[in-house]
């Protein structure tokens, strides 16, 4: 009786598997903050996409993580840099079963580790820098991209890479924006997966969402609906459900929610320490998300429940 009156429910196809990918390793590095995530060669990451698929997950997202790092992030738009082989990789091996996604930033790759060309003051030039994400948009759509997901916070990034999508023949490649991105302090675990730290201890406050700020996540929201997003998504997830709520109830695109590196790190962490049923509270996280009014979730938790679904272990 609970489950037939149950008012929402989590699948696993609601799930995107974020997933990092490094250049010039031999084996799948752990990530000690982020507890069971690795860092992948391209020959790993092919057999756990496989896999993914084989458990029902039907849409991945890729971090790349370049041996060599510059100031405009040129790893971003290289057709032979990491994210862009690793797309050619999978699409040779999945074909359309499975939905790729590549992050479309450029802090992975700059020597600085801001997500955007920095100018002579050292602050991210915004114009400048949409033109190294047009460039990036184009190499991801090229290798196999079917979505790509900006995720700087530029000023008219969508605008920007739908404009070069088109006009480079990928007008069939999605944009999924990241439209309200907090400068939140819930990235420490990612930042160590992708090795980025800002020169200096510089932060993301001038170009990421104040997180006191509700409304004006919406005007953003609405900007990049306006500007072509097909999807928009709200980052981090657990502290911004409100957020999540209102723009689900105020576009008619899908709405994502990225559940980050430091909601899942805490998890494991009390978990570890016997303080909580983290596979309980995972759960009831994801769900909630979903509750708020998110249609898709990322979330590291994403093989373990397609894994725990295909067990029996949890009754989604």
């Amino acid at each position: 009786m609970r489950d037939l009156v149950a008012e929402h429910h989590l699948r696993v196809d609601d799930l995107i598997a974020p997933l990092f990918v490094r250049e010039g390793i031999a084996e799948p590095q752990p990530i000690d903050s982020l507890p069971g995530v690795v860092q992948h060669t391209r020959d790993s990451l092919r057999a756990e996409v496989v896999s993914l698929a084989g458990l029902g997950v039907r849409g991945v997202i890729l971090f790349g993580v370049p041996a060599y790092k510059d100031a405009i992030g040129s790893g971003a738009f290289d057709p032979d840099g990491i994210v862009q082989l690793a797309l050619g990789d999978l699409r040779s091996e999945v074909g359309d079963d499975v939905v790729l996604m590549a992050d479309l930033c450029v802090d992975e790759y700059t020597d600085h580790g801001h997500c955007g060309v920095l100018d002579d003051h050292g602050v991210v030039d915004n114009d400048a820098t949409l033109e190294i994400y047009a460039r990036a948009a184009v190499a991801q759509a090229a290798a196999g991209a079917q979505v790509v997901a900006p995720s700087g916070m530029m000023d008219g990034q969508v605008a920007a890479i739908r404009t070069a999508l088109d006009a480079a023949g990928f007008d069939d490649t999605a944009i999924m924006a990241y439209a309200a991105k907090y400068a939140s302090a819930l990235y420490g675990p990612f930042r160590d997966a992708v090795d980025v730290s800002i020169v200096g201890g510089g932060d993301r406050k001038g170009y990421q969402q104040d997180w006191r700020n509700a409304r004006e996540a919406q005007r953003e929201i609405d900007l990049d609906v306006a500007e072509g997003a097909d999807i928009v998504m709200v980052k981090p997830a657990l502290a911004y459900l409100d957020v999540i709520a209102a723009a689900a109830d105020r576009v008619d695109v899908p709405v994502a929610a990225y559940h980050v590196s430091g909601e899942y790190a805490m998890i494991h962490a009390a978990a570890d320490r016997g303080w909580i049923d983290g596979d309980a509270v995972a759960l009831e996280h994801l769900t909630a998300i979903k509750r708020a009014g998110a249609d898709i979730v990322l979330t590291y938790f994403t093989r373990w429940l397609a894994e725990s679904a295909a067990s029996g272990d949890i009754d989604l």
